[in-house]
């Protein structure tokens, strides 16, 4: 009869100084290689040809020039200008949300009112890329244009998590394109060597992962899809 043990002696290898000294160099070039490449991963700039271009009202003005340059050199036929309540700016005009806010700044610049649709979003604590993207839906319901693809503009690293809620929003059968706006604080290739460029890519990195492993989009039309819409927000469709 076998005695039971309740341990054994069992030899494992562990690393030397130097093979530590071995593991660190591997993994600061694997992480020097993977983030390097990382800001151009979640700054996408990917569009798919659409005639109509949505710009998210929560950029800078430097972000929103960008989008106007690339509304005319890319032929585009419609510009939807999105957003929730927001805070003012310094010297603001008294604009109730971010959309709003955004489309007046682009006339400004020079787009034809006829060009500019408002397509504004409730307020909002929580997913309002995605509730920005449902309301965008909604008014392509209601729009005299018929179109099947439209390409995001946004702002930087946020581009890449923008398409993937857009699409979710949209659905398989509707094309979605994504312009990534260029970033004057920080330089993209070196992204880490600043405390601003750092915080930027790595918590849009962070962000982007969580879209992807916990945010599971609520049945199209329901009230958890749209649990701050109430139909007013209709009213706030504009040209």
């Amino acid at each position: 009869m076998m005695r039971p043990t309740l341990v054994r002696r069992r030899e494992i290898w562990f690393p030397t100084i130097w093979g530590w000294f071995t593991l660190l160099v591997i993994g600061a070039v694997v992480i020097m290689q993977v983030g390097g490449r990382l800001h151009s991963f979640l700054a996408l700039n990917e569009p798919v040809g659409a005639r109509v271009l949505v710009v998210e009202g929560w950029m800078t003005p430097e972000g929103l020039d960008q989008a106007a340059a690339t509304f005319h050199a890319g032929g585009y036929e419609r510009i939807v200008t999105t957003g929730g309540p927001i805070e003012r700016w310094p010297g603001d005009h008294g604009h109730a949300t971010a959309a709003e806010r955004a489309a007046d700044y682009l006339k400004r610049r020079g787009l034809a009112d006829t060009s500019v649709t408002v397509v504004r979003a409730p307020a909002s604590a929580q997913d309002r890329t995605f509730l920005n993207a449902v309301m965008v839906r909604e008014w392509a319901k209601q729009s005299e244009l018929a179109f099947d693809a439209l390409d995001v503009f946004s702002s930087g690293t946020h581009a890449r998590r923008s398409r993937l809620l857009y699409r979710l929003a949209f659905g398989s059968d509707f094309k979605v394109g994504v312009w990534a706006a260029r970033s004057s604080d920080y330089d993209p290739d070196s992204w880490w060597r600043t405390s601003i460029g750092a915080k930027d890519v790595l918590s849009q990195a962070i962000g982007l992962l969580w879209v992807k492993c916990f945010f599971w989009p609520p049945p199209p039309g329901s009230h958890e899809e749209r649990w701050g819409w109430t139909g007013e927000e209709d009213r706030g469709i504009r040209k």
